[in-house]
């Protein structure tokens, strides 16, 4: 007689099998509201250089972000997707980039999009190799390896502390075998070297377009006994990850206005008042009307440009020749100060 248990399992195996598509369970993202929050700010205040090169970052990490994406949408191999997902067990935290829900495996995916090349030593750690400035850089980087598998512990602990004693028994130990984690580079010219890490890391670091390869040779390569999920099994441990997601929705306009922008805005705003005052004290001095040294609108334009020299007041072309050359100096002083 053929067991029950035996039957669901092929009619679950089945059902999996027939499933090819990618359903993206969750799939907004914490960098896009920074990207989106950060381009705003970037049109309501531009030049200024920490807000561009925080905008440049979160850049690249929604980049490497959305490639993943792309190939998780192409992957044909029947999957529920939640991108960006937050839990919290306790005081501990765990922030995902991709949870990845398969027949077989569930995939808790690291994403990294650095700039440069990345080594990974005999020992597992991570050396970072790029150039600035056409000075080579080399330096270690914090685990990405190990910060994901810190993310599969809190998913662990919020695991058991919704099973039972007794399934714990019995499951517990096959808890990192159905749960994987991966480290993804993202960015297409990161050239990886994994050739000297330890052989238990080295299929789990890897490039996105590697990515899809690596979940297919598990599934072909799985165990025997490893228990395969139904569509609606899937779609049931997709739900019960965004059971546990934490609302923590963050204002990013108003965190990076104040963070970047209000200092620079009261910046703008002293220097354009002493401006003002330059101005005043010209006019009296020289017994000539304000605007003779600059009008409004040549005012906020200096205030925006600020030019370091009177050469480059002369080719900022914000001020006609006379200008430049009667007041140019003391404008130029004034501008100095603020630097």
């Amino acid at each position: 007689m053929v067991k029950i248990g035996i039957i669901d399992d092929v009619i679950a195996t089945v059902d999996a099998l027939k499933f090819k598509d990618t359903v993206f369970y969750k799939e907004d993202s914490d960098l896009q509201n920074q990207y989106n929050a950060l381009k705003k700010l970037n049109e309501e205040y531009p030049n200024n250089e920490n807000l561009i090169n925080k905008l440049y970052m979160i850049k690249k990490g929604l980049d490497g972000e959305n490639e993943i994406s792309y190939q998780l949408k192409n992957a044909h191999i029947g999957m529920y997707v939640l991108r960006d997902v937050k839990v919290k067990y306790e005081d501990l935290t765990a922030q995902i980039d991709y949870v990845i829900i398969t027949p077989i495996y569930t995939y808790f995916v690291e994403c990294k999009n650095l700039v440069g090349n990345i080594t990974v030593t005999e020992k597992g750690d991570f050396i970072r190799e790029f150039e600035i400035n056409g000075k080579k850089i080399k330096k270690g980087i914090y685990s990405p390896l190990r910060q994901v598998e810190a993310q599969r512990e809190v998913i662990r602990k919020i695991w058991e502390s919704h099973t039972s004693k007794i399934r714990q028994l019995f499951a517990s130990k096959n808890f990192e075998h159905y749960r994987r984690v991966l480290v993804v580079a993202a960015n297409q010219d990161t050239i990886l070297n994994t050739s000297k890490a330890p052989e238990n890391m080295k299929h789990k670091i890897l490039r996105a377009d590697a990515l899809i390869r690596q979940i297919e040779y598990d599934i072909e390569h799985r165990n025997s006994d490893d228990r395969a999920y139904s569509k609606k099994e899937m779609e049931a441990l997709a739900k019960s990850y965004m059971d546990n997601i934490i609302d923590d929705e963050v204002d990013y306009y108003e965190l990076y206005k104040e963070q970047y922008c209000n200092q620079q805005q009261s910046d703008h705003n002293a220097l354009k008042n002493e401006l003002i005052r330059l101005r005043k004290d010209r006019a009296e001095k020289l017994n000539i009307p304000a605007y003779y040294v600059f009008t409004n609108e040549e005012l906020d334009k200096l205030v925006e440009v600020r030019p370091k020299t009177v050469e480059e007041l002369r080719n900022s072309n914000i001020l006609p020749p006379i200008k430049v050359k009667t007041h140019g100096v003391q404008i130029i002083t004034e501008i100095n100060k603020f630097e």
